[in-house]
Parts: C-alpha cells; structure tokens; sequence
C-alpha cells in the first residue's frame, strides 16, 4: 500500500560510502556522519550560548573532550544492557563492542556525557548546571539530526499506518513484524522525533527570553520535552526491547527523564530566586583579557615615571625655604 505522500526509506547504497585511499578500503557509515554533524551543532551552538554568558570562547572544546567520548561508550552499553538477548544469547563477545553495526541509546548517552561534563567542570571551573542550560537546545539539535542516521538504516520505525506520510520499509527488513502483508507503510518515528525536538529547541528559547532559565531549569524543560516526546515515540515503535511490568526500558526511562526535570526546576526555583551570577564556580571565573582593570590594582608605566620624576625633585623642593621667594 502505498500512500500518495509515502516517505520512501533511502537506497542501500546510501547507508556505507566507500572510499579507496592509497589502496586501502575505508567504509564510513552514513549514520555516524549524521551523529557525528549533530555533535558539531551541539558544540557550534553551546559555545555560542556559554560565551554570551562570560565563559572562556572555546572552553566548550574542553568539556566536550570528556563529554563525547563518554557519551559514545555510554550509548553502545546502554543499548546492549537492554537488549541482552542481542548479545548475551550465545553471540561472539566482541559483538558488544562493534558499534558501527548500530546500536546505541540516547539515555546511555546523557549519562555517559553527564559523566564526562562532571569531570571537566571540576577541571575548568565551569558550573555543571549553567553549562547543561546553554546546552539544552543544542542537544536537541544533535537528536534531531542523529534520527537521520535512522532513516538511513531503515530501523527504529513505528506500527503500521494508513495515514498519507507513512514510511515505506522493504519487505526484508529483518525488523519487519511477522504476519503484515508487503507494502504495509509505518509511522516515520524519526520524522516525528526531528520535528519534536526542533519544536523544543524554539520552546526553550521562548522560555528564556521571558524567564532567564538558569541554574538547571533550562536543562530541566529539556528533560520534560524530551521525556514527554520519547514515552510516546517508544510506546510505538516495533523493535524489540526489554519490558518491565509490559512496558518497554526506555519508556521508564522517559518518565525517569520527566520525573528529574520536573523536581530540578522545583528545586532550584526555591534554592535560587536571583539572577546566575556567573557560569563558572566562585573563585574560578574568567577574566576577558580586554577588560577594563582596575588602577588600585596595577600601576601603569606613566605612573611610575612621574614617580620617579617626583622622587628626583623631592630634594630639590625641600631645600627651598617655603618663607624664600625667587628672584625675578
């Protein structure tokens, strides 16, 4: 069945792009591209936000060092912890490890890049909070554009539908559900999680403009937008997952999400009424190197020289009887 506006998954071909260099075969997958252009988005657009806020230009380089790395092995071993039966039902080892056949989980992600931007905030002195509030959108962002590497795999699709933008699977798919007819069209979940996240992008740009959003609550609408957008889209969707009491792992994940969201703001719209005094941690703020300094503090050379200008004539002057006049 194919509907008159039908989203057509993209050819095979697109998925691994080939390339001989110097007799060696280099194969770089489509879908770590798309992740790969959204974290350069998350870092375009948080070091832009963090730098309108007084922090070091560049300093977000620092933290995404630890945050990337840490959100890639966060992924990988999140996505094979809840799907065991893909790995730990008599598969080779190293299979855990072979991320570039897929798999990887955005919630491992933010708990391994959580980690890591732990630990370069103690290192450079940023605030963990005011730096998840100027990443709030461009994290979004970075979602949005990683469900790109979906469409292009084929996977992570919804149930069927009959309505007009369903996505068009191939029949072979070794995802496809038992017992639907060929031709069956599916909800296009990556097309639906784009628009969300992009939609919550523009939702907390909104909210800052009127409220300021700092100390975490940026951060916190991320976690309830996205929460909220999630437990819907997983309820959904036909590939497998670990169930607990008949609901999907990243289900409760989601509400997990909301739950934290929701209690961050609540905490810290009582712990912190005034405005963010800076984003980085008291006694380890950056100072631009233009900045206007303060004359009590350093002596500039022109002082120093009337000094010396004042100390040579000082004998001269006290020689000089204040009842003597100078003769015309």
């Amino acid at each position: 069945m194919i509907a008159p506006f039908s989203i057509p998954s993209p050819d095979y071909s697109w998925q691994v792009l080939e390339l001989n260099l110097f007799g060696w075969q280099l194969n770089i997958h489509t879908y770590a591209l798309w992740i790969l252009l959204g974290i350069i988005l998350a870092v375009i657009i948080t070091s832009r936000r963090l730098t309108k806020r007084g922090a070091e230009p560049g300093i977000v380089l620092d933290i995404a060092l630890w945050a990337v790395p840490l959100g890639i092995i966060g992924a990988r071993f999140y996505h094979v912890f809840t799907h065991p039966n893909d790995y730990f039902a008599g598969q080779e080892w190293w299979k855990i490890f072979a991320i570039w056949e897929g798999g990887n989980a955005i919630y491992g992600a933010l708990i391994g890049g959580a980690v890591g931007v732990l630990i370069a905030c103690r290192i450079t002195g940023l605030r963990f909070l005011s730096f998840a509030d100027a990443l709030a959108p461009g994290l979004l962002v970075a979602q949005a554009v990683g469900r790109l590497g979906n469409w292009f795999n084929h996977e992570l699709f919804g149930s069927p539908t009959d309505l007009p933008w369903g996505l068009e699977i191939e029949y072979t798919n070794p995802a496809w559900p038992q017992g639907l007819p060929e031709g069956t069209l599916f909800h296009p979940t990556f097309l639906y999680e784009i628009i969300w996240n992009l939609a919550g992008v523009a939702v907390i740009l909104l909210l800052e403009r009127k409220g300021g959003l700092r100390w975490g609550k940026a951060f916190g609408i991320y976690l309830i937008w996205y929460g909220l957008g999630r437990s819907f889209l997983e309820s959904i969707r036909v590939d497998p997952s670990e169930m607990l009491f008949g609901i999907r792992s990243n289900v409760w994940a989601s509400f997990a999400a909301v739950l934290i969201g929701i209690i961050l703001i609540i905490v810290q719209s009582r712990r912190h009424t005034g405005l963010e005094p800076s984003v980085f941690a008291p006694g380890r703020e950056w100072k631009r190197p233009d900045a206007v300094v303060d004359s009590d503090e350093i002596e500039s050379e022109s002082d120093s020289l009337d000094d010396g200008v004042e100390s040579e004539n000082a004998p001269e002057s006290a020689a000089t009887s204040p009842g003597r006049s100078s003769s015309v």
